[in-house]
């Protein structure tokens, strides 16, 4: 088992939340050592295609470019309802108004271009920029519209922008599962053994948070993009629940049909190996 993973996470407040007993110390799962590495999750998304983190969490549009090299984990992910990215624009406009609109959007990986790409509704162009900087390029009208993700679905309002298209009740819709945007993985080359053990430290890590969460505060807000205290209780309330601890038999669903979903619009055929560590082990499978 290895003694040191480098471990990627982004800064927002769920993600912080969940790692930050580990980030800081207070959790030390016997045998395991993390170094954190922050990062927006398009940079994460980035580096698993290239296979540099030994444990990270991604998108779940980009898992299909890297199962070669990594498991799914079953702790940590993003997953639930009522969670999904929004489409938000500076004029009301209908969802058919968005079929050659411009719009901004937090990456090609992530999920929620995934999503906008699944709904059919747009053929316009897509500007790739910084999560964070997707509304104020909306509200300075350098784009027609933007897609927004993370904490941007509880303070649009705020900035005069209206609700186009909510990207997760449209999945949940269509197909009656709750949203995978985003999960853990884990480099196969380590085993087994330490992909159990690293499930372990994450679910110790969320138990500590729990009941340390006011101690935990000041690293959470040291990270987060949107400082009000209200809008960071919300973002983990709404993206840390129980899926977090497990994703169960539901969940598991939910990341192979969206999976099998992203595979089909890049053109590609999912890898025949196990996706989660506690797959079953294919016949031919060399770790």
């Amino acid at each position: 088992m290895a003694d040191l993973l480098s471990l990627g996470y982004s800064t927002c407040p769920n993600d912080t939340f969940i790692f930050g007993g580990l980030a800081l110390g207070a959790v030390r799962p016997q045998g395991l050592q993390f170094q954190p590495f922050l990062a927006d999750v398009e940079v994460l998304n980035r580096k698993a295609k290239e296979a540099v983190l030994d444990v990270t969490k991604i998108s779940l549009n980009a898992v299909i470019h890297c199962l070669k090299d990594y498991w799914i984990l079953r702790a940590g992910g993003a997953l639930g309802r009522g969670c999904g990215p929004i489409v938000v624009a500076k004029k009301p406009l209908s969802a058919n108004d968005l079929l050659n609109a411009t719009i901004a959007i937090p990456g090609r990986l992530t999920t929620a271009n995934l999503l906008l790409e699944l709904t059919g509704l747009h053929r316009g162009k897509r500007v790739e920029m910084s999560f964070e900087k997707v509304m104020p390029a909306v509200v300075a009208e350098k784009v027609d519209a933007g897609l927004v993700i993370h904490e941007g679905r509880f303070t649009y309002e705020s900035l005069g922008l209206h609700l186009v298209l909510d990207l997760g009740a449209w999945w949940e819709t269509h197909t009656g599962y709750p949203l995978p945007l985003g999960c853990i993985v884990i480099r196969r080359s380590l085993g087994r053994s330490t992909a159990e053990a690293v499930d372990r430290s994450i679910v110790a890590s969320l138990d500590w948070a729990y009941a340390h969460s006011e101690e935990l505060w000041l690293y959470i807000t040291a990270h987060a993009q949107e400082m009000a205290p209200d809008v960071i209780r919300r973002h983990i309330e709404t993206f840390v629940n129980d899926f977090t601890r497990d994703v169960g038999v539901e969940g598991e669903q939910a990341v192979r049909g969206l999976l099998q979903e992203a595979a089909r619009l890049a053109g590609v055929s999912l890898p025949k190996v196990p996706l989660f560590w506690t797959d079953s082990l294919p016949e031919n499978e060399v770790l």
